[in-house]
């Protein structure tokens, strides 16, 4: 079988040692005979599991213990809508901060539940993308929290500078930047993550919220989606998706035993520093954002002639590099290269932009 480098923006590619060692556990998992799909979530091997899981994330972020770790359903588009439904009161105010599709998204399901003030922080000099500098976002006095995204998947936008805001309640929609590089949990108060870029197979959602903000909502929130209701059930309000959070589990084991966060990200600005020096030294491909707030996560370019675009995207999987296609608003290219993505992929990918390139020119 020929191997596949997956670009996917999500689900992405999982580790080969992950998917190797779900493969042998796949039929008798813990030398039970059955498989984790088939157990019981309040089993003794599951609920070891799961501490197990929640430790080692612990660990890996270097979380306070005045922070709690939520397992929930929903992906990220479910806590769209939990957040301003668990964090608000009636007439509450809050800021989106917005650098994206995903950002807009969230602040225009927040507008169902309070005042949203929406702060567009991108600006456009000589056709090129930036995040204005976060002391310049235009933060309301009164409001409750300020959410943003740090990484855009579909524009390959990032903002790599942590938001410090006086009194503010900093939320993070972190489902593509969790677990890549190093972040100071510290500074937010509640941040979010789906699975499926970083951390595992979509189905699961992970929520890192203070304690203080663990109290019974005035608001009438379904069950499902009340932050207080999941913390007194351990997240196991209902049935969870066993598999995914099995495969988080191997994927967190996965990166303590390369080095943890700081390792990682390392690997990753690697990866997309030699994408980026191939787009910056040619004629051929064109990126559209500052530098300073390239993804390390997406990297998204066009070809000059845009014509070429879909021959490229054919061609590069008739090569084994699949799914670079980017979202149909964006257009173009879009390599994700999460953590599961060796560099030996990247390089392919490199080999073949030049070899692209070469029996295209002009």
């Amino acid at each position: 079988m020929k191997y596949i480098y997956n670009f996917s923006a999500g689900p992405s590619m999982l580790p080969i040692s992950v998917m190797e060692k779900a493969h042998r556990d796949f039929r008798n998992w813990c030398n039970l005979g059955s498989s984790v799909l088939e157990i019981s979530h309040r089993s003794e091997e599951f609920l070891k599991l799961i501490k197990d899981s929640k430790n080692d994330l612990r660990e890996l972020l270097n979380i306070p213990y005045n922070y709690e770790i939520l397992f929930c359903h929903g992906g990220a588009r479910g806590q769209f809508s939990a957040v301003p439904m668990n964090l608000t009161k009636k007439n509450s105010q809050v800021d989106y901060v917005c650098s994206g599709y995903w950002s807009t998204k969230a602040a225009e399901e927040s507008k169902k539940y309070c005042q949203t003030n929406i702060i567009n922080v991108i600006q456009k000099v000589n056709n090129i993308k930036y995040v204005i500098p976060c002391q310049k976002w235009n933060i309301s006095l009164n409001s409750d929290y300020v959410h943003y995204c740090p990484n855009e998947t579909i524009e390959g936008i990032a903002i790599y500078e942590e938001p410090v805001l006086k009194n503010k309640h900093i939320i993070g929609d972190f489902s593509s930047t969790l677990l890549s590089r190093v972040i100071d949990i510290k500074k937010y108060s509640l941040i979010y993550a789906s699975a499926q870029k970083n951390i595992g197979t979509s189905g699961i959602t992970i929520i890192i919220i203070k304690k203080i903000l663990l109290q019974k909502s005035k608001n009438l929130i379904p069950s499902i989606l009340d932050y207080n209701v999941i913390y007194n059930h351990d997240s196991l309000f209902n049935t969870p998706t066993n598999f995914s959070w099995y495969l988080s589990s191997l994927v967190f084991q996965w990166l303590k035993k390369i080095g943890g966060i700081k390792k990682i990200e390392e690997i990753n600005i690697e990866k997309s520093k030699l994408l980026y020096q191939v787009i910056d030294s040619s004629n051929f491909y064109k990126n559209s954002i500052s530098k300073k707030n390239r993804s390390h996560m997406n990297v998204v370019f066009k070809l000059k002639n845009e014509l070429l675009n879909n021959l490229f995207i054919k061609e590069a999987q008739l090569n084994n590099l699949y799914a670079l296609k980017n979202h149909k608003i964006a257009g173009g290219i879009r390599a994700s290269i999460y953590n599961a993505m060796p560099l030996d992929g990247v390089k392919k990918l490199i080999k073949f932009m030049l070899y692209f390139k070469k029996k295209y020119s002009e």
